[in-house]
């Protein structure tokens, strides 16, 4: 578990700040009538969120091979 948890911190880091950030857009945004499929329900913006910020911090990740190749380049 721990190494899962290391390998994977930025994306859940970007899960949990999604998450906030998509029930804070609920909270002070959100569709009050009911008609917004996202933000009239305070779950479906969370959970909306949640995979928004999970994907965007899992873009800023290096990919092993490029850090291998950026090792052996400077050793070079």
């Amino acid at each position: 578990m721990k190494k899962f948890t290391k390998k994977n911190l930025l994306t859940i880091t970007g899960m949990i700040v999604g998450a906030i950030a998509g029930y804070l857009y609920w909270k002070f945004v959100g569709c009050h009538s009911g008609s917004c499929a996202i933000t009239s329900n305070p779950v479906n913006s969370t959970l909306y969120g949640s995979v928004m910020g999970g994907l965007l911090f899992s873009m800023l990740k290096k990919s092993r091979a490029k850090i291998q190749d950026n090792i052996q380049e400077q050793i070079k």
